[in-house]
């Protein structure tokens, strides 16, 4: 019990700590940004810590982050290479070909209002589908290895980069359109030099969408069928022989991909589109 009380002060001093650097003056506010987060995080995973051991929670029901992190030491070999066949061969091929394919369709749509009217209620329809139920028939038809994931994550990812695309292809004005048009810019001049800039902003948020959705088809995928190896093979088998430890060192890793990877696209973003108003500080 004197560990949870433990817990509830840390819980109090590292609030009034945040509330403190927030409310602090703005010329550490760069360095304060980083440290509210860091703070919090790191009173979470202590307060975790006091409060399992305190009240005595068996492993199989809720490991404490120590033992989580030594399974994370322990099983290395095996996580690096469910990573490799979840993340690098599933979610990032499949993210790839779906946000590729999801670009050209949205230049043919731009430029066809049939498919306007046609492709876009269908996309919904097929985003509206449950992983569940396309996840299955589709390792059916592409077999157990990471083919099917990265087919699922397609699926998954392209809705959202069809959608955004198009609406940043139609965030310029009209007047800017005629512009180009009296300049006797061909439509691929105007979608180069001034409607693909315009719609960066509407890219990047749907890259950066679909980079979360990328990794949890790729694993949810693995549940329904995989070899002996990937994230979701692993937390299925380890749930089954109630090792808890090695699920939560695997939504560690994967937690760790998953927040990388936006990271990695909000800098690209940052670079490309530092004219945006969003990016000025």
């Amino acid at each position: 019990m004197n560990l949870v009380l433990a817990a509830l002060a840390l819980w109090g001093l590292a609030w009034a700590l945040n509330v403190r650097l927030a409310n602090g003056p703005a010329s550490g506010w760069g360095l304060t940004r980083l440290a509210v987060p860091v703070i919090f995080g790191l009173t979470l995973l202590i307060m975790w810590e006091l409060i399992v051991r305190g009240l005595a929670v068996p492993g199989v029901i809720l490991p404490p982050p120590s033992m989580i992190l030594a399974r994370i030491g322990q099983e290395g070999p095996i996580l690096w290479a469910d990573f490799v066949q979840t993340f690098v061969k599933g979610a990032l091929t499949g993210y790839v070909i779906g946000c590729a394919a999801a670009c050209v369709a949205a230049i043919a749509v731009d430029r066809s209002d049939f498919l306007r009217r046609g492709l876009l209620p269908v996309g919904s329809f097929v985003a509206a589908l449950p992983i569940v139920g396309t996840a299955p028939i589709l390792v059916m038809w592409y077999g157990f290895d990471w083919h099917s994931k990265a087919a699922v994550v397609v699926v998954m990812v392209f809705f959202p980069m069809l959608v955004n695309i198009v609406a940043g292809l139609s965030e310029t004005t009209q007047m800017q359109r005629d512009q180009m048009q009296t300049w006797a810019a061909s439509y691929w001049q105007g979608l180069w030099k001034l409607r693909l800039p315009a719609a960066m902003p509407f890219i990047f948020n749907g890259l950066k969408i679909s980079s979360t959705l990328a990794l949890i088809g790729a694993i949810v995928a693995e549940f329904f069928g995989s070899p002996i190896v990937g994230m979701g093979f692993r937390i299925s088998t380890s749930v089954g022989q109630l090792a808890l430890d090695m699920v939560w060192a695997e939504i560690v890793v994967a937690a760790v991909a998953g927040s990388a990877f936006y990271g990695l696209v909000a800098l690209i973003e940052k670079w490309v589109t530092f004219w945006h108003p969003s990016q000025r500080r």
